[in-house]
């Protein structure tokens, strides 16, 4: 097996869940930096709009490791969907595919389904509300719990962090009530 064939594998969670968890200290050894994606996107306005702003008035250039990182974190995901990329249908279990093939969901020939994520589905109701709405809540959500679930599920909590301990518990509660909840509601629109 070529190394291209080895790195294609799933990998077992033994091996990726340490990994992505050494993160954690190897960010507070090497500069005591925080792990978290989310408040890149503050880090960028601050530097390309220099208003008057004060949520924005702050030395950003005590960041821009931050920003280097998710520029990997965007060009290795651009370089891995180019060569690693698995050409073939996903596959889900028997009984996911049954439950959606009942809501009209039946290809997945790609990482999101086609019958919801497409040009014309933002013109209908469950595309708007899936889409748009959906894409909102996470942004405002994520603004408003001071974080995203990587930022408060890896690196908040492996420090002890109350707030990332409530953080996280209220982003499973939440996608448990969307996914058994809310997105069969949506979904039979």
């Amino acid at each position: 097996m070529s190394f291209i064939e080895w790195i294609k594998q799933p990998w077992p969670w033994y091996v990726a869940g340490p990994l992505i968890g050494l993160t954690v200290p190897t960010l507070l050894i090497i500069g005591n930096k925080s792990f978290g994606i989310s408040s890149s996107l503050r880090h960028i306005c601050a530097a390309c709009l220099p208003a008057n702003i004060p949520f924005f008035k702050y030395d950003w250039k005590k960041e821009a490791w931050n920003l280097f990182f998710v520029t990997g974190i965007f060009f290795g995901g651009m370089i891995a969907i180019n060569l690693l990329a698995n050409l073939d249908a996903i596959q889900i279990n028997p009984k996911l595919a049954a439950e959606l093939s009942g809501y009209g969901i039946t290809d997945y020939s790609s990482l999101m389904p086609k019958q919801i994520f497409n040009w014309q589905s933002l013109i209908s109701v469950k595309g708007f509300l899936l889409i748009v709405v959906g894409g909102f809540m996470v942004g405002f959500g994520t603004r408003y719990a001071g974080g995203c679930t990587s930022g408060h599920a890896i690196m908040g909590l492996s420090t002890l962090q109350w707030p990332s301990l409530i953080a996280t518990c209220c982003f499973m509660v939440g996608g448990f009530i969307m996914a058994n909840l809310v997105l069969p509601f949506i979904l039979s629109l």
